[in-house]
């Protein structure tokens, strides 16, 4: 195993930082801060972070075919053009909701943008439940709701082989699999395949890597987590200098390094003073394995 090395690369205190993507374009990481209502873009060559405020929460960001990017505010799929920091409604989910809102998305093998909603925190992981649904923005920008009843739609990705499809409700504790078509991308037969430890806490965000293992931010564990789907088992635990770590990718030049957001919100002066990186975005090198490069949405 080779040795793995942990640094905080933007200490910006993000209240809900979360959603990182690897822009290969720009040589970049993409993410946003849900309640900061922004998004945000860090450069490993400047070692700055630019930011683009936003009007509601933005809970995720993905790359577009285009070249620009989409995002999910509050209860809208919208487009997001970065040079001239517009952003453009495409379609509002959840209409028959007041106070709900998006939460995790990612692009899936085909171009779509599957997203989930949960309803708005009372203070961090507290809520009322079964407000949220998955959805899924087409190509052709019509929207499929797969299913209702969530706590808090959280991580999300594919197996290599596109056959499968994980998936986060964060308050069950679980990491689940569908069966997944490509073709259609309908999803089915839902399964547990890890449920978390009381140390690892509540799971966040995820990513795949190239050998089809998944890796599970754990929010108020302070890790990120490895896990074999095939198995149920986990094989590796990073620890972070912060408890509230959100998500994860991979990224840089050959996707080698992977990057992991963190929380601030709901953390008191005391706690704070204990992890003043709370909030920043770290680079974790050394893995010894590299992730897949993000799709990008094909509307």
């Amino acid at each position: 195993m080779s040795s793995v090395r942990i640094e905080c690369v933007a200490q910006e205190g993000y209240r809900i930082g979360e959603s990182p993507v690897w822009d290969e374009k720009e040589g970049a990481l993409l993410y946003v801060d849900i309640t900061g209502r922004k998004v945000c873009r860090w450069s490993p060559v400047t070692r700055r972070a630019q930011a683009i405020p936003v009007d509601a929460p933005v809970s995720s960001v993905a790359l577009q075919k285009s070249g620009d990017y989409v995002i999910t505010l509050g209860t809208r799929f919208a487009a997001l053009k970065w040079k001239e920091e517009l952003v453009t409604t495409i379609t509002q989910v959840d209409k028959d909701k007041a106070n709900t809102r998006f939460n995790d998305g990612k692009v899936d093998p085909a171009g779509r943008y599957f997203a989930g909603t949960m309803a708005e925190e009372i203070r961090p992981a507290v809520l009322e439940r079964h407000q949220g649904s998955l959805y899924t923005l087409f190509p052709d920008l019509s929207v499929v709701k797969h299913f209702d009843q969530v706590d808090i739609s959280n991580g999300l990705d594919w197996s290599l082989d596109h056959r499968t499809f994980f998936y986060i409700d964060s308050l069950s504790y679980s990491v689940d699999a569908f069966d997944y078509d490509l073709q259609t991308g309908k999803i089915g037969n839902r399964r547990s395949i890890y449920k978390l430890e009381k140390e690892e806490s509540i799971p966040d965000g995820m990513c795949i890597d190239i050998e089809g293992k998944l890796w599970v931010a754990c929010y108020d564990g302070g890790r990120v987590i490895r896990l074999d789907p095939e198995t149920g088992k986990r094989l590796q635990t990073v620890k972070l200098p912060v408890d509230k770590t959100t998500s994860c990718c991979f990224g840089g030049k050959d996707y080698s390094e992977m990057y992991v957001t963190s929380a601030s919100d709901g953390m008191d002066k005391e706690w704070l003073s204990r992890q003043p990186q709370a909030g920043g975005i770290f680079k974790i090198t050394g893995l010894g394995v590299k992730g897949v490069p993000p799709y990008p949405f094909a509307g």
